[in-house]
């Protein structure tokens, strides 16, 4: 009898185990999932699939692709910070807008003033009254995020960094950047409370400005080491320049672009790459030491590369059709190749589902040789992904009444020359 008692006893006692066991993992699995949601909160990172890989201690990030525009990552992208040297972005953006228009170019002298010698921190030296190139001020400014470069800069371009600073947020409100206001040219005593600061995302509208209308920037950013020659009264010295930005160093693919990070700004990084027709650029802000706003931009980029895929099509075996053209000799106009037309879908997408119209306004002469005279529009799944111009390829002037009878006389004879019908 005690045998049986205890027979029954052990298996109430396994009963209890089995009951209990999966309540105790089932807990354990929930607290587990209340953890990652709350670290997951506490880092910014949106809680779905496309981004739950990526987790930042930085307070504020963002990642785009540039040739579209297209937002992949955002932590905090709107909050106002303080942005300290990468406010060098929009400086570099004006110089080589000023350079495209044809104000200055990379041979132009530019004299060092009292004011530009001040500035502290990050700076060359400049002396007053020295003269340097502005190649080597962008050099300085790209390379070394000279302080006394960027002010240099400001004056040859604008007079006074004052005035300068009014082309900087002028430009800023005309590439919609909300968040950003600006009382320097190189992010040197920045100050919210001052006026200046900006926010992720429209740092990375600045950057994307920079590098996509500016893709030159490339070849000074992405320079690791180099070294400029001061000329002054004391003689000819050699400087060395070592550049801010570690990921020039190792990262497949980078183009730029630049550094800050001051007591209050903390650490601070706008990083720009392209792989196989992906533009990308990875802002970090506010970021603990310098080592985390590497590691983190970095982690963004190899995510937006593992994310993103490039659709071309370079026309290379379509023909186009003379088009005709209302009272011009010729009466039709041929088509120039049109470019490259090229997408990014920030995903994986389905080739055989992107389709093209093409569309021709109608034309009435004269044409000239290079005017638009049409496009091709592309839509993926219905909706709209782009499209490319067309041109005339040659001129078409307007007829003449001479240019009229030939044309009615050849119609004419064309006409009298076919058989007639037999019955």
């Amino acid at each position: 009898m005690k045998k049986n008692r205890c027979i029954i006893l052990l298996f109430l006692f396994c009963g209890f185990l089995l009951l209990s066991a999966p309540r105790c993992l089932r807990a354990e699995s929930s607290s587990d999932v209340a953890a990652t949601q709350s670290q997951s909160a506490a880092s910014g990172t949106a809680a779905s699939p496309q981004d739950a890989s990526v987790n930042l201690t930085a307070r504020a990030a963002v990642l785009i692709e540039g040739n579209t525009g297209t937002i992949l990552y955002e932590k905090n992208k709107d909050t106002e910070l303080v942005p300290a040297s990468i406010t060098k972005i929009m400086t570099l953006t004006l110089i080589f807008d000023a350079i495209d228009s044809g104000k200055l170019s990379l041979s132009d002298s530019v004299t060092v003033s009292e004011h530009a010698a001040s500035m502290g921190g990050s700076q060359v030296f400049l002396e007053a009254g020295e003269t340097q190139t502005v190649e080597t001020m962008i050099k300085c400014i790209s390379i070394a995020s000279a302080n006394d470069a960027a002010v240099a800069m400001a004056e040859k371009i604008a007079g006074t960094e004052e005035n300068f600073v009014k082309l900087m947020n002028e430009k800023a409100r005309e590439l919609n950047m909300v968040h950003t206001q600006f009382k320097n040219c190189n992010g040197l005593d920045d100050n919210i409370e001052s006026g200046h600061y900006s926010s992720a995302y429209d740092v990375a509208l600045m950057s994307r400005e920079l590098v996509i209308k500016h893709p030159e920037i490339s070849n000074y950013a992405t320079v690791w080491m180099d070294q400029i020659t001061h000329k002054t009264k004391k003689g000819e010295t050699q400087f060395g320049l070592t550049n801010t930005n570690k990921l020039v160093r190792y990262y497949d693919g980078i183009t730029g672009l630049k550094t800050g990070s001051t007591s209050k700004a903390k650490y601070c990084l706008s990083a720009t790459a392209k792989r196989n027709g992906v533009h990308l650029i990875a802002v970090i802000m506010a970021a603990p030491n310098h080592r985390v706003r590497f590691s983190e931009a970095q982690a963004l980029l190899d995510y937006g590369f593992a994310n993103c895929s490039v659709y071309e099509n370079k026309f290379e075996n379509e023909s186009f059709e003379n088009i005709p053209v209302k009272n011009g000799t010729p009466d039709s106009v041929p088509v120039a190749p049109p470019s490259t037309f090229s997408h990014t879908f920030t995903g994986d997408y389905l080739p055989d589902e992107i389709e093209q119209k093409i569309q021709y306004r109608e034309l009435t002469a004269p044409i000239k040789k290079g005017e638009e005279i049409g496009s091709i529009a592309f839509t993926y799944q219905g909706k709209s992904i782009g499209s490319v111009p067309l041109y005339a390829a040659q001129n078409v002037d307007r007829s003449t009444y001479t240019d009229s009878l030939w044309k009615t006389a050849r119609t004419f004879f064309r006409l009298s020359q076919k058989e007639p019908v037999r019955e």
